[in-house]
């Protein structure tokens, strides 16, 4: 491949171009902020003469200040509390006018038209054109912590003039300097481009190698030649190494999903034996019981069977809760999703349940009228429901409240069922849905919970993309979980 750009030409190049920049930039910025910061170090020497004079009786001598006035091209004039007295570093007639000056501003009379650039209770820093000597002055003028009344300025030279002969300088310096590196860098890209040189012919023959590098930079340079004959040698790995990723990646997969599988049988086994160890003993119990005639009269005899066909129905709603279970966290249910209104739901779900309401002597809340159309499988959101409404009235205390909700925000409509009672421990919160959790294992197994209404919750939610959680209040505990309200 012919080098169309050279790395030589296009280093020289920026190098230069970096130079002309900071040359500009330098140039601009002292025409923009030079006389700033000028005239800053000016107040900044003013206020520093003002402090030298607070701390030091002017009238008791003034050699240091009067050096030091003399060192940063100062004049000043102090004058006591009666202006009896003026002391002046300037002759007569000047510091006459000086003092006058400074009458007039204390006064209030004089007529000129400053520009202030800083003013205190104590002080005024401006800046003030002198018209009989046609000079513009830097000037501080207050009155001093003994009473003394004084004026302290400096002439500011012509910045602009300043400016431009620094630029025409640098200027100047700039372009010797510039022939100076250009020839410099020309010599030094000579020595740095050779080995890429070498570098490229040897990549030629290295093309049938297995390599994995590709360069993708592009350029018309050494560099992008080279680039050129590594995406070579990679286009030829392509097809093979993307052939043995894809291998390797189901492989994976398969053995991620084998070890998935095995764990879950395993939980899935110890579960289900703790689960059913206790009423298959306790039918096993009263069957034996019954087989030997324990007790003979007709009530205790009925007892007996009562309590064997509960312990095996309980049994019954576990095997079918697990097997949809199963089903959901495999994938193998298929999801319909449909529009539906889910306040109509909800009140059906309530008027099922309303007999083991009044039963309980609980009061059910849901005040939602209008409809609330969302987007999701309608038969396992009744699931969901009916799952959070069973679970309230087995935890419902105290005032015996549970109030079902309706919210809709933007896009989503979220359901929340809330109980009054005991809040769930705060370790527990984030364990409630994992199957055959219980918080209080005593009293689910009263009211006949297996702990998996909660998992089956889960599965679902997740199965159609969608949220669920719980919270706690001071007086009891909401579940929720989220649907699209929009195609």
């Amino acid at each position: 491949m012919t080098v169309k750009h050279s790395i030589r030409r296009q280093v020289a190049l920026v190098f230069i171009g970096l130079m002309v920049l900071a040359l500009l930039t330098l140039a601009l910025c002292n025409r923009l902020f030079l006389e700033d910061f000028y005239v800053s170090s000016k107040m900044k020497i003013l206020e520093d003469s003002m402090e030298f004079l607070n701390e030091h009786d002017i009238a008791q001598g003034s050699g240091d200040f009067s050096l030091y006035c003399t060192n940063n091209n100062l004049s000043y004039a102090v004058a006591s509390a009666n202006y009896s007295r003026v002391y002046t570093n300037m002759i007569e007639e000047s510091g006459d006018l000086l003092a006058a000056r400074l009458f007039g501003y204390m006064a209030g009379i004089d007529d000129s038209e400053p520009v202030v650039l800083k003013k205190t209770d104590q002080y005024t820093i401006q800046k003030n054109e002198d018209i009989r000597k046609e000079t513009t002055y830097v000037e501080i003028w207050g009155q001093l912590d003994n009473g003394q009344s004084f004026i302290i300025r400096t002439p500011l030279e012509s910045i602009r003039e300043s400016v431009t002969i620094s630029n025409r300088f640098y200027l100047y310096t700039g372009l010797g300097v510039g022939i100076l590196a250009t020839f410099i860098i020309w010599m030094v890209t000579k020595r740095l481009t050779r080995p890429v040189i070498e570098l490229t012919k040897m990549s030629q023959r290295m093309a049938a190698l297995d390599f994995d590098a590709r360069y993708e930079c592009g350029g018309d340079d050494e560099i992008g030649v080279l680039g050129s004959n590594f995406n070579a040698m990679s286009e030829k790995l392509e097809s093979t190494i993307s052939e043995l990723k894809s291998a390797n990646n189901e492989l994976q997969k398969d053995i991620e999903k084998k070890t998935q599988i095995d764990e879950m049988r395993k939980e899935f086994l110890s579960n289900v034996s703790h689960e059913l160890k206790t009423p298959i003993a306790l039918i096993q119990g009263y069957a034996e019981g019954l087989q030997d005639n324990i007790n003979e009269d007709e009530e205790s005899r009925q007892f007996y069977c009562e309590v064997i066909i509960d312990e095996a129905s309980k049994m019954n709603k576990m095997v079918k809760k697990l097997l949809t279970l199963n089903q959901l966290e495999f994938g193998n249910d298929q999801i319909t999703m449909e529009r539906f209104d889910i306040a109509d739901l909800i009140r059906g779900v309530i008027s099922s349940a309303s007999i083991l309401a009044e039963q309980k002597q609980v009061q059910i809340i849901f005040s939602k009228k209008d409809p609330v159309y969302v987007w999701a499988d309608e038969f396992k959101v009744e699931e969901v429901v009916t799952n959070y409404l069973s679970n309230a009235l087995n935890h419902v205390k105290n005032e015996n409240i549970i109030e079902v909700r309706c919210i809709l925000a933007k896009d989503k409509v979220r359901v929340t069922v809330f109980n009054t009672g005991d809040p769930i421990p705060e370790e527990d919160l984030e364990k409630i849905w994992i199957k055959f959790y219980k918080v209080d294992k005593a009293r689910t197994r009263a009211y006949g919970g297996s702990g998996i209404g909660l998992s089956i919750v889960k599965a679902i939610m997740d199965s159609m993309n969608q949220q669920c959680g719980v919270k706690n209040y001071d007086n009891g505990v909401e579940f929720w979980f989220e649907l699209e309200a929009k195609a």
